[in-house]
């Protein structure tokens, strides 16, 4: 795969190639009803009539539905076999759940961007939006089913609108909601699971299995499509409001409403104690997938770690590791804790 530049995709938004179909090129304030018949086209069992947004604010990012593939059939290695691929700072998605631990590189998601899995006997979907660095993970039953989910080739707020494949609804990755279709209003449960380095991950969990490449794709796994995204201006496809005082693109870690933390803040001060007895800690070591043209090789963006004691032992509580446009996109009135570090 090509990797390209973040000017390369802004020449592609001008020039009207890359994002908008037919019905959607210079055409912001067309109702929903022009955007159902083109979609329809493509989605004609999706339940249209049943949303919680304006269609305008769902864009068509280029690939169609499923043209980033998800992973249905994810193949696994133990620690020792992936250590011949995985460099100690590149990040992974950490995940124990009853007992089980699993890694998920970002050096595979960020191809697939979801993958389908069970683990501790709980089916879950792993989910990595790279416009937003939002690294989510999700118990994927919901009213007594299980979903399966897939990519939908839109985005909202540039963060990645996925789709599950028994009700072909549509659902925003950062919030786990249902936002078109049948499910419309139904949020996913929320996994806690940390965004950190491959040497950490293994250093806590030494008997795990990793996620690695189930060879029906050819990807550059490794490499970063979005060369120096995290260091641009503006976001992707974003039309929004940004917080003012920080850039767009700098990592915060959050708490839902509760708040964000900026890697800044974090940096200067390496440790928050909240009043319910949640800590935030960062330290060092973990390379930003989103920076240079090799993961393994970009700028230290540091490992957050949201932790609080509960029965005695220490537990992770959810949290995100996401650029601060896309908190205050979805949380636009929640605190945003920055300091700079001139």
């Amino acid at each position: 795969m090509r990797r390209f530049s973040v000017l390369m995709l802004a020449a592609l938004v001008a020039a009207g190639l890359w994002l908008h179909g037919p019905a959607e090129m210079g055409a912001w304030a067309q109702s929903n009803e022009q955007y159902v018949r083109y979609w329809k086209q493509e989605w004609p069992v999706t339940d249209f009539s049943k949303s919680s947004v304006d269609f305008s604010e769902i864009l068509h990012g280029g690939p169609p539905k499923d043209g980033i593939p998800p992973i249905d059939e994810p193949a696994f290695v133990s620690v020792a076999e992936a250590n011949e691929t995985l460099a100690d700072r590149e990040p992974v998605i950490g995940l124990v759940v009853n007992g089980e631990a699993k890694a998920y590189p970002l050096q595979v998601l960020m191809f697939h961007e979801i993958a389908n899995d069970m683990i501790g006997g709980v089916p879950v979907t792993v989910t990595f939006c790279p416009l937003c660095n939002a690294a989510i993970v999700f118990d994927r039953r919901v009213n007594g089913h299980i979903l399966d989910f897939g990519t939908t080739g839109k985005l909202r707020h540039s963060d990645l609108v996925m789709w599950d494949r028994q009700t072909e609804s549509w659902w925003q990755q950062f919030l786990g909601e249902a936002i078109v279709g049948e499910m419309t209003g139904t949020r996913l449960t929320m996994i806690p699971s940390r965004l950190e380095s491959w040497a950490r991950f293994r250093a806590r969990a030494p008997e795990a299995t990793v996620l690695v490449p189930n060879g029906r794709y050819q990807r550059s796994y490794g490499g970063n499509p979005y060369l120096n995204y995290d260091s641009s201006a503006r976001p992707f496809l974003y039309r929004g409001e940004v917080p003012s005082g920080i850039p767009p693109l700098m990592r915060v870690v959050t708490l839902a409403e509760r708040g964000a933390w900026s890697l800044d803040f974090m940096k200067r001060n390496r440790t928050v104690h909240l009043d319910d007895g949640t800590t935030i800690r960062w330290e060092p070591g973990q390379a930003s997938a989103l920076d240079s043209g090799e993961i393994a090789e970009g700028r230290d963006v540091g490992n957050f770690t949201v932790t609080r004691f509960e029965n005695g032992r220490e537990v992770d509580v959810q949290h995100g590791v996401d650029f601060v446009f896309a908190y205050h996109a979805f949380y636009p009135d929640s605190p945003i804790h920055h300091v700079t570090t001139q």
